[in-house]
């Protein structure tokens, strides 16, 4: 079930938008997971089972782009997408920089949020398909 249907966490402190997220996300057939903030997700242990990542930028205790960074210095492979509604000048430079794969301005249309999941579950899965690829060729004798 979780290659097929992969996790979705999103993480924002937001309770009514987060619940609207998760309401529109499961109605595409996808599991979601909500979370109230980056330490909460952080000690849920979702990190390993999450196949896109929603984060808000602006949360009190750690940021989205706090966690961010975090999930890059700990090699993660997920890919994220940040949202906001406070945009500050070089946030989005930066966060794409790092590898987030959008960064949307709260209000956003439900049409871009689910195709940047779309865009972040093919960028896993290509990733897992490079990652297996090795794996066989190192299995096969070949570099």
């Amino acid at each position: 079930m979780g290659a097929r249907n992969p996790l979705i966490s999103i993480v924002d402190d937001d309770d009514a938008l987060r619940i609207s997220l998760e309401n529109l996300i499961r109605s595409i057939g996808w599991r979601v997971q909500g979370f109230s903030s980056a330490e909460a997700f952080l000690r849920s242990n979702q990190a390993h089972q999450t196949g896109c990542l929603i984060l808000d930028v602006r949360m009190p205790g750690m940021s989205g782009l706090e966690l961010q960074r975090q999930m890059v210095m700990n090699n993660s492979q997920v890919p994220i997408i940040l949202i906001t509604a406070h945009e500050e000048h070089d946030q989005k430079a930066k966060a794409l920089e790092a590898g987030a794969v959008a960064f949307l301005s709260k209000p956003f249309y439900q049409e871009e949020l689910l195709n940047a999941i779309d865009v972040a579950l093919r960028i896993r899965d290509q990733k897992v398909w490079l990652v297996h690829q090795n794996v066989r060729a190192r299995r096969e004798g070949n570099p």
